[in-house]
This record gives structure tokens, C-alpha cells and sequence, in this order.
């Protein structure tokens, strides 16, 4: 179940990237009009990935309660409200991110009244950050869950 999530959080992220790179491509090359993707659209895509990346490096252990902040394994509280913040902050990169991405298909296609292929890559902007925040949520529950068999031993 767990490989299972992990193949089905890659999917997501790589179909996300991919229709951005399809938008990214087809305005280059294809596009007849004087609207182009350009390091503005890329912002909120990087946001993303890196709020990605921020809190999927957070183990749930660091996020447990303060009645487990005396043992060695959850760690002093002041350490689980350092992880609780940076998880924060990796969900406001997420969050502004895919906020983004709609701030930047509404001021520059749908205020412009661009038409379909030219409002496309505004569209698959916000597409492609919608992904990588639901990968970002499967990897997080995935890798994070107890898995049933597992026993703890200690003396």
C-alpha cells in the first residue's frame, strides 16, 4: 500500500509539471500571440516544489503532543514547535503557490480576454500546481502512516 501511494504521488507530480512544460513549450513555439510564459508563471510552480519538499521532510514523530516530549523519540518540546512551524511554512509555500498560479491566470489571461489556446497556459499553470499540492498530501499521509505489523521493542 505504501509503494503503492508513493508511485501514485510521482504520477500526480509529474502529470502536474507535465502540462506545465506543455504550456511552456507550446508558447515558444507554437503561439501566434504576443503572450509568452515567462519567469512570473514559473514562480508559483517553484513555490510549490519547494513546500513540497519542506513538509515531506518532516517526520510525523516531530509533530506528536507534549506527552511524549520526554522521551528520546519525539524530541524537547521546543523542537516539535520548530518542526510544527517549518510544516507551517511548507503549507503556506503550498498554499501561495497555487494562489499563485490563479493570481496569474486571472490578471494575465482572463483580464486580457485571452481566448482558449492562449488562456491554455494559464490554465495549465494552475493544473500543474493543483498536482503537486495533492502529491504533496498523498506522499505526506503515505509516508507517515503506522503501518498495522509493525512492533516496538524495548527494554
Amino acid at each position: 500500500m505504501r509503494s503503492a501511494g508513493v508511485y501514485i504521488s510521482g504520477a500526480l507530480y509529474a502529470i502536474g509539471f507535465w502540462f506545465f512544460i506543455d504550456a511552456v513549450i507550446y508558447s515558444k513555439t507554437v503561439n501566434a500571440s504576443v503572450v509568452h510564459v515567462t519567469f512570473v508563471d514559473w514562480i508559483p510552480a517553484i513555490c510549490s516544489t519547494l513546500g513540497m519538499l519542506i513538509v515531506n521532510s518532516i517526520e510525523k514523530s516531530r509533530l506528536l503532543n507534549d506527552a511524549l516530549a520526554s522521551s528520546s523519540f519525539a524530541g524537547s518540546p521546543q523542537t516539535i514547535w520548530q518542526a510544527r512551524i517549518i510544516l507551517f511554512l511548507g503549507f503556506a509555500l503550498l498554499a501561495g503557490g497555487l494562489a499563485g498560479s490563479v493570481v496569474v491566470l486571472i490578471l494575465k489571461f482572463l483580464m486580457e480576454r485571452y481566448t482558449y489556446p492562449t488562456l491554455g497556459m494559464g490554465v495549465s499553470n494552475v493544473i500543474c500546481n493543483v498536482c503537486i499540492m495533492l502529491s504533496c498530501v498523498v506522499l505526506w499521509i503515505v509516508q507517515n502512516v503506522e503501518d498495522e505489523y509493525s512492533y516496538s521493542l524495548s527494554l
